[in-house]
């Protein structure tokens, strides 16, 4: 049967409905750490952390949904001796959880070890001491049995569609932004009712291989699944094609590969990680015509050279269409 021709529809899909905010910064549950590990592809200058959070036996147990996050309100005062804000971390797992209930929640939690640069007037400008970020290193130090205080759930858009098997589905990820595509593929390839049939490509960005996050899991559906297939996007690591590449590159570089994908009316993209990595992904799309179905832009772009769009008028201007998810902080 010939393939159909494509359309270039932006029409999104029905996505799932979800429960949000019932348990809020005042009402927060106690879950118990339950299992910390690390999740790189080798020995890293990065230290990032698979954790699971057992929620049984409170409100938020089974209410979760793939694609939302929940919060984390780590101990202690800021420097203005106020309560710590809650901090809100992607789930890792399905909406079944890790354990088959939704009872067990997981995330990806990259400890932030930095130096302070002077932002606010006053500052010393002589201050670069060292920064630890307050909840991820409370995370990632916390012990096994450990409660923490847990909020949620939060986020009702990135989320996958009532329905999909209708869809073909392209994850771009950079770093931790791999975290709700976990959850997403194990959904899509473990569900009940079997594999879905469309197409699931993830392109995963980070800066050296050993940086690489959940690398044997993604390979492993690879070889299981013939309709997912995994890229890596390598930014800091010569390699046999040159210079490193960060995921536009790499889709750019295989756009064979990419466009039958990208031309099919029934595929959604999702984009998460860092602010930023979608300017490139964005100009992409336009360079090779395939803007319509996923980028609303101003009309003066219209004629412009993708690679020469103003990089704060992309973040300020082009929006995604329905079939486009974009998730970056």
């Amino acid at each position: 049967m010939p393939a159909p021709t494509p359309r270039r529809s932006t029409a999104g899909p029905e996505l799932v409905d979800v429960a949000i905010n019932l348990a809020k910064t005042k009402d927060a549950v106690r879950g118990r750490l339950v299992r910390s590990e690390l999740c790189m592809h080798g020995k890293s200058a990065s230290f990032v952390r698979h954790i699971e959070i057992d929620l049984t036996g409170t409100r938020l147990a089974g209410t979760f949904t793939v694609g939302q996050a929940f919060g984390v309100i780590p101990p202690g005062t800021d420097d203005r001796g106020r309560p710590h804000k809650v901090r809100l971390y992607s789930m890792a797992c399905p909406s079944w959880g890790e354990d088959g209930r939704g009872a067990v929640l997981s995330t990806t939690v990259k400890r932030v070890i930095d130096e302070y640069t002077p932002t606010n007037k006053g500052d010393d400008p002589d201050d670069h001491s060292l920064f630890l970020g307050v909840c991820s290193n409370y995370l990632c130090d916390a012990p096994l049995g450990a409660e923490l205080l847990i909020t949620g759930p939060a986020g009702r858009s990135f989320l996958l569609p009532q329905r999909p098997e209708e869809h073909n589905f392209l994850f771009v990820a950079a770093g931790t932004g791999i975290a709700p595509f976990r959850g997403m593929l194990k959904e899509l390839f473990e569900r009940p009712g079997g594999p879905i049939p469309g197409r699931v490509s993830l392109v995963m960005g980070s800066p050296y291989q050993t940086d690489l996050l959940y690398h044997d899991l993604f390979t492993g559906m690879d070889a299981r699944h013939p309709n997912f297939d995994y890229d890596q996007a390598i930014s800091r690591q010569v390699g046999p094609e040159g210079a490193g590449e960060y995921t536009h590159h790499l889709v750019h570089r295989r756009m064979d590969h990419y466009r039958p994908l990208l031309e099919d009316p029934r595929t959604l993209i999702y984009v998460c990680g860092l602010n930023g990595m979608q300017i490139g992904l964005y100009r992409t799309l336009a360079f090779h015509g395939l803007d319509a179905p996923y980028l609303r832009m101003p009309d003066e772009f219209a004629d412009m050279d993708p690679n020469a769009w103003p990089p704060g008028r992309i973040k300020r201007n082009v929006r995604p269409t329905k079939r486009m998810f974009v998730e970056v902080y």
